[in-house]
């Protein structure tokens, strides 16, 4: 686990006491590659040993994607389950073995900003690429898309939208808030009508639920027939600090600024603060992101106030004062 700032809360503790399954992916060059040569040999190292990837396939552009992310080791872990599993049904048909016909819609479960969106879209690509979707296309709903306004306006809306996702994935996001109106509120007939499409659309759409840990647990218990249709459940937990602080530097350094040491402190602080004031809710990256966005705006504010008849000069333009990183 990585160094944190402060003092662990409740949460931190008790994840840090699960065992966790971790997966390292090393990029190991063939010697009879010249640079930039073809194909490189990708392996892994486990707790239990090593093993070695296939040396050819579309592995390691997912595995480039999958490095850019912060943590969320657990899931990169489960991608490649998936990416292993497609890959050896393909063997077994050119091999003339029975392949079995494989389910993959899935539940996200965490909070904003853990990176659920990013991992959904990077699969939707992975499937076109394996041969499992047609198309790969991504798209991303919520309540109000899915929801109509009178009795049929739900199911209708809701077999347009598992149309346009064909050859596809359709990420229905706060999925657990399609089940918040009770028994006479449409959201009902939305998740009817969904549980009805992944039957009548077997193989050509991938449905991916996605929410809160809790609320999406309730949630899975409103259709006896929804667990069942959902193999594959990932865990997106919280950035620690020091994660959240790698993926601001990486996000000030795409838009060519930079931070001041003591801007990392003050952003450390307050990132400390709204973890331990919204630690079930805590939104993680998309947090330090609006952080950042406003440390953006208050500096050209303050520039133009300090310069207002020249150039700052291109240090000042790029650098990012603690007293531009504020909440309020």
């Amino acid at each position: 686990m990585n160094a944190r700032a402060g003092q662990p809360n409740v949460r931190e503790t008790a994840d840090a006491m699960r065992p966790s399954r971790q997966i390292n992916i090393i990029l190991r060059k063939s010697d009879s590659d010249g640079f930039g040569g073809a194909a490189s040999s990708i392996g892994t190292e486990t707790a239990s040993g090593g093993r070695t990837l296939p040396q050819h396939g579309p592995w390691a552009e997912w595995q480039r994607e999958l490095e850019k992310l912060t943590g969320l080791d657990n899931v990169k872990e489960l991608v490649y389950e998936i990416y292993a599993l497609l890959q050896v049904n393909q063997l077994r048909q050119e091999a003339g073995l029975q392949s079995l016909s494989h389910v993959y819609h899935m539940i996200f479960k965490g909070n904003p900003g853990t990176g659920k969106t990013t991992v959904a879209r990077l699969l939707a690509r992975m499937f076109q690429g394996m041969g499992l979707l047609s198309k790969g296309h991504f798209i991303e709903v919520e309540r109000a898309d899915l929801v109509g306004e009178y009795i049929g306006h739900t199911a209708q809306k809701t077999r347009d939208l598992v149309k346009k996702a064909l050859g596809g994935v359709l990420f229905v996001d706060e999925a657990y808030s399609l089940a918040r109106g009770g028994e006479k509120d449409f959201g009902k007939e939305a998740i009817d009508t969904l549980v009805k499409a992944m039957e009548d659309y077997k193989n050509q759409f991938v449905l991916i639920l996605a929410g809160y840990t809790l609320e999406i647990d309730a949630f899975l218990l409103t259709n006896p027939g929804l667990p069942s249709r959902f193999p594959i459940q990932m865990e997106f937990p919280d950035y620690s600090v020091d994660q959240l602080i790698q993926i601001a530097e990486g996000m000030v350094k795409e838009r060519e600024y930079a931070m001041l040491p003591q801007t990392l402190f003050k952003l450390r602080e307050l990132i400390l603060q709204e973890k331990a004031e919204s630690m079930y809710h805590f939104s993680n990256a998309r947090f330090v992101r609006n952080v950042l966005e406003r440390a953006i705006r208050n500096q050209a504010v303050r520039l133009l106030s300090q310069y207002p008849a020249g150039s700052p000069g291109r240090q000042e333009l790029m650098s990012l004062r603690p007293e531009d990183v504020r909440t309020n």
